[in-house]
């Protein structure tokens, strides 16, 4: 596990690599994702660059599209395509590297960012799933902030309806989004309760920046039958450097020439220590 913990700070270095050569990015959000994106590509999902294409595959939807960046560095970690091209490429006119997944990548299942949409698409590819008799797990992440959108709760319902146990949310609980803190834009009260409520296993995940957590979460999620599970997992909007830690300026920034130095030294620090265990 301590190859993941140093993984997902190596892949943060790829991500300011490529808001600053793209000149753009949605930093925070990155960062705060990036252990739950490593974890699912690496200990959970069915998937790989060559079987891209089967129909056994397990699905994923990177709902808030946002943070594509960080979606990008671990899809290039897993082969699907160079990560040197992406950030050379990246937000680039006439680059196929954009600021949203588009599905003409290897590896992207969905155009996504337009927020609300991956859980209610997770819905129909999980359902599709049991249709069919296959056996596939389909995942989706989602901000917080993206909560506000109706047709989550719509998906949520659904999911409930058909009791989707190959559907496995995560709900990216940084507490942030881009106009400050989500208890102030929508509130979103007690997100364990809520969900519960409709009838979906929730599992709280204290530290979702700790892959040791997250794995254990996920196992759980797995051993769910007759109703889909949902991640709820704390996490640092920022997370590597106290440059970009809990600030809500960095839900999109590049960072400044002396930023810059010091996010990639926390980053190297943050390595080296989850190197040594």
């Amino acid at each position: 596990m301590e190859n993941l913990k140093a993984l997902a700070y190596e892949l943060r270095e790829n991500v300011i690599d490529m808001i600053v050569e793209g000149k753009g990015g949605h930093t925070g959000g990155d960062m705060s994702v990036m252990e739950i994106l490593t974890e699912i590509y690496f200990d959970q999902m069915n998937i790989a660059p060559e079987t891209k294409d089967d129909p056994n595959r397990d699905k994923f939807i990177m709902s808030k599209g946002h943070s594509v960046e960080a979606y990008y560095a671990v899809l290039a970690a897993k082969g699907f395509f160079d990560i040197k091209d992406v950030i050379a490429q990246f937000s680039k006119f006439g680059s196929k590297f954009i600021g949203h997944p588009n599905n003409k990548l290897p590896g992207v299942e969905m155009n996504s960012g337009s927020l609300g949409h991956g859980l209610p698409i997770s819905v129909g590819m999980a359902l599709a799933g049991k249709m069919d008799e296959r056996d596939y797990r389909v995942y989706t992440v989602m901000g917080d902030g993206e909560l506000a959108e109706g047709s989550v709760w719509e998906g949520v319902m659904s999911a409930h309806q058909y009791k989707l146990d190959n559907l496995c949310a995560v709900v990216d609980r940084n507490r942030l989004q881009i106009s400050g803190n989500t208890e102030d834009v929508m509130g979103q009260d007690d997100l364990h309760e809520r969900f519960a409520s409709f009838g979906w296993h929730v599992i709280d995940v204290k530290d979702g920046n700790d892959i040791d957590q997250l794995k254990e979460a996920f196992e759980e999620a797995k051993t769910v039958k007759e109703k889909p599970t949902v991640l709820i997992a704390n996490t640092v909007k920022g997370k590597g450097s106290p440059v970009m830690e809990n600030k809500a300026a960095w839900h999109h920034k590049v960072p400044t020439g002396e930023e810059l130095v010091q996010i990639k030294e926390d980053l190297a620090k943050g390595k080296e220590a989850a190197i040594r265990g």
